[in-house]
């Protein structure tokens, strides 16, 4: 194993990796079960997390728990699931940031989605204290994380990839090496992006089918069984019929990536004309107070434009079951 920590080199890869001390910070939507799947062969955890609401059920496996940053410093693997870039930079450089506590070779493994700018600056700011890093944004929503088959895009120096390795592969499935650090958050961002785009087309494009009088269900076996046919439409057209806003990840949280897309934009000159209609959706949405929906909420925005719903018929059923 590439990381510094000062184990004998007669040990096999498991009892490495039994050894090293672990810390995994963040404990929501996709962190809790990833850390559930970091965590779960014999070795040295403790998990933190604002809130004790899950500590019990990493406690029943004898995996330490705590609400205070400032005790994984003794973690040389430290692993990061956060909502976004300032909650990063608190817990690694705030008043009580745990970067300063950390000892010189310890890796730090950022599986947050947070701005590209923000990735290099942190992982600049990281070497010159001597701490290995590498940003790891997954990618497969919750189902995933919890099967422990998450795509997760890597950035950061070649070496202190190889030793994050092991690691992540007890999270994901395809573990993909990008380049330097911010690359992984590069790569996260353009697939995000695109499933945008898609999820803004549907909210826009199904209403019309709805307004125009065609039935919501047929016009959904159509997409999806036809070449309009996507990960978000497959994903959201059938809890969209059946009114369900709430299974993916909230728009005002994912925002961040929009907004990173327009930092981008401007600072290199790159035009993106799909996306910024797609971006106006998603405002829309977030204005007329869907933030709490998932991406699939957005159809709310054109569907009370039109004055129609894409929905499932439920008369249908009542008649069946009768």
């Amino acid at each position: 194993m590439a990381l510094a920590i000062g184990l004998p080199d007669g040990r096999s890869q498991i009892e490495r990796e039994r050894n090293v001390t672990i810390g995994f910070v963040g404990l929501g939507q996709m962190g809790r079960p990833m850390a559930h799947n970091l965590t779960r062969p014999p070795g040295n955890y403790i998990v933190c997390s604002r809130r004790a609401e899950h500590f019990a059920e990493f406690a029943d496996r004898g995996v330490q728990a705590t609400t205070r940053v400032a005790d994984l410093a003794g973690a040389e693997v430290l692993v990061l699931s956060l909502p976004g870039t300032s909650a990063v930079n608190e817990v690694l450089f705030g008043v009580d940031g745990v970067a300063k506590r950390l000892q010189p070779g310890a890796l730090v493994i950022d599986t947050s989605t947070i701005s590209y700018g923000a990735t290099v600056e942190i992982g600049r700011t990281l070497r010159d204290m001597q701490l290995s890093f590498v940003d790891a944004p997954v990618s497969g929503m919750q189902a995933r994380a919890e099967d422990g088959t998450l795509t997760i895009m890597c950035g950061g120096d070649a070496a202190a990839f190889e030793a994050a390795r092991p690691w992540l592969q007890r999270m994901g499935r395809d573990i993909l090496y990008m380049g330097a650090a911010g690359a992984g958050q590069l790569t996260k961002l353009i697939n995000q992006l695109l499933f945008d785009i898609n999820a803004a087309a549907l909210a826009e494009v199904l209403p019309m089918a709805a307004r125009m009088g065609l039935d919501p269900e047929k016009v959904g076996a159509v997409v999806n069984g036809g070449t309009g046919r996507s990960y978000a439409s497959e994903f959201f057209v059938p809890r969209i019929l059946q009114n369900r806003f709430s299974d993916g990840y909230p728009m005002k949280h994912a925002y961040k990536d929009l907004v990173s897309a327009a930092e981008l934009s401007a600072a290199r000159g790159i035009p993106m004309p799909v996306l910024a209609a797609a971006t106006a959706t998603y405002q829309q949405a977030l204005l007329r107070g869907h933030g709490d929906h998932d991406k699939g909420g957005m159809i709310r925005v054109f569907e009370d434009l039109l004055g129609v719903r894409f929905r499932r018929d439920l008369s249908t059923d009542a008649r069946k079951d009768n």
